[in-house]
């Protein structure tokens, strides 16, 4: 993601009207009577005087048949929906929701040794995955001993082209000479083969702690199979309105998670780095720029039991000055140390906080920068039918299918320890979870039928223990080295 053109968002964005959304009682809870009154199929939510209907929750095997064949639609409520095992509004025991979105990295470059780690039922690359390059020699996967690699090819086509119909073998081919170096820069830097660097437990030991200590999942992807902006977008919208490239979305009327939060009455918040990507969504950026503050006030409110009930937490990527290994977000050719230290570090806050009893923690990354997995992204839900912000020589696909898997991480006194869950979920699952606390409808199709990541929680069995955050030192040396790889 090239963070300028948010900047100029910031900059430019003025003469919006205030939000106009009814609002409904936070704590309104539905009932078990079936609803004759559910919304037209539009596009966008409802109104929030309908949001306290009254509804029968279905069979988890009926509710997820139907999640199956994409039959919820925007407007359902996560009761209609989840099925009826699962807790709803206050009946979840979660307050507080930190949401961490970081960038570009992949599930098979993180935890490939989460195996040997000591969780044998991990979904990881089998030890002979290979990719071919252009030649047709085949390459394996290479432990990254420098913590540091040029940026990786990660857009609509380039993607399409490292799925390779599923065969997950696109990755080298896709990646090799993507990038522009500077002059100096050793052509070797932009050889394919970085796609598939993997790290150690030892270099990301933050990662592997909180799949020892807390749950996470193998099968969590992003949304869709392109670059940051529109999968942003479904965390922040349940859909990219048609985008498949970084660009301002064209969101019309429609709703995103942060107007029905404010349309319920809840309380959340965005604190950001540098610029924050949620400016992307122009009106909602300028009809709550209150909600938007700073790091260092995210780590104020958390030590003083002020944490709103969402809040969003975001890093700073500087990677349209150049190469940069000081990014804080993990993007490349930041040097991961740095934004594993930020993910410490907000982890920490976040279990000393007095708020930590009733609180989840999710962290996740956009989307997968070009960094290799080797599991077929499946089919996925269309949001609606929304024709795609081409550009000429686009590939033709669609928004019908999830993006390459990345890491996703629960830490909460709820989460199950050292538990690897299965089941598929995508950004729109933390959407999902989120509108299922606070009794919010679904913003499009793609949210309608997503599964909540229920599967990493047991509620019934709060941990009382505060496991130790491990140390991430930034190793200055290692940033010295990576600045020098481009040359003078």
């Amino acid at each position: 993601m090239k963070a300028g053109w948010l900047a100029l968002i910031v900059w430019t964005a003025v003469g919006c009207h205030a939000n106009a959304a009814s609002t409904a009682p936070a704590d309104a809870e539905p009932t078990d009577v079936i609803s004759t009154d559910a919304p037209e199929t539009t596009g966008e939510v409802s109104s929030a005087t309908d949001w306290n209907r009254v509804v029968t929750a279905p069979e988890d095997w009926a509710a997820a048949q139907a999640r199956g064949f994409c039959t919820y639609r925007a407007g359902d409520l996560p009761a209609e929906t989840q099925g009826k095992s699962h807790p709803m509004g206050k009946d979840i025991p979660i307050d507080h929701f930190v949401i961490v979105m970081h960038e570009n990295r992949s599930f098979d470059h993180f935890f490939w040794k989460l195996r040997e780690h000591g969780h044998p039922d991990a979904e990881v690359a089998p030890a002979d995955y290979t990719n071919p390059d252009a030649n047709g020699q085949r390459h394996a996967p290479f432990h990254d001993k420098q913590l540091c690699f040029i940026d990786t090819a990660h857009s609509w086509n380039q993607t399409h082209t490292e799925w390779n119909l599923g065969k997950m073998d696109g990755f080298v081919m896709a990646n090799d000479k993507s990038e522009t170096l500077p002059a100096g820069a050793s052509p070797s830097l932009n050889d394919g083969t970085r796609s598939l660097a993997y790290y150690e437990p030892e270099d990301i030991p933050f990662m592997y702690w909180a799949a020892d200590e807390f749950a996470i999942a193998d099968h969590y992807h992003c949304s869709l199979l392109t670059s940051t902006s529109p999968n942003r977008m479904f965390l922040y919208a349940a859909n990219s309105f048609g985008s498949i490239h970084n660009e301002i979305p064209a969101i019309g009327t429609a709703m995103t998670l942060f107007d029905e939060l404010s349309a319920r009455g809840v309380a959340w918040k965005v604190y950001a780095a540098g610029a924050p990507p949620e400016a992307m969504f122009l009106t909602m950026y300028t009809n709550f720029i209150d909600h938007f503050t700073t790091m260092d006030q995210f780590f104020a409110d958390a030590a003083s039991g002020e944490l709103p009930a969402v809040a969003f937490v975001e890093g700073k990527d500087d990677d349209q000055v150049g190469f940069d290994p000081a990014n804080n977000d993990e993007h490349p050719p930041g040097v991961m140390q740095v934004g594993q230290a930020v993910l410490a570090a907000v982890t920490q806050a976040v279990m000393a906080a007095p708020t930590w009893k009733s609180s989840a923690l999710f962290i996740t990354y956009d989307e997968h920068g070009g960094l290799w997995d080797h599991v077929p992204p499946p089919p996925a839900c269309p949001p609606d039918a929304t024709p795609l912000r081409t550009q000429p020589g686009d590939v033709a696909y669609g928004l019908d299918r999830l993006g390459v898997r990345v890491p996703f991480l629960a830490i909460s006194p709820f989460a199950k320890k050292g538990y690897v869950g299965h089941h598929i979920y995508d950004h729109t699952s933390i959407v999902r979870f989120v509108q299922a606390r606070f009794t919010l409808p679904a913003l499009s199709g793609r949210d309608a039928n997503a599964e909540a990541p229920w599967d990493l929680f047991d509620f019934g069995k709060p941990r009382a223990d505060l496991p130790i955050v491990p140390n991430v030192p930034v190793n200055q040396a290692v940033l010295d080295a990576c600045l020098k790889l481009l040359g003078p």
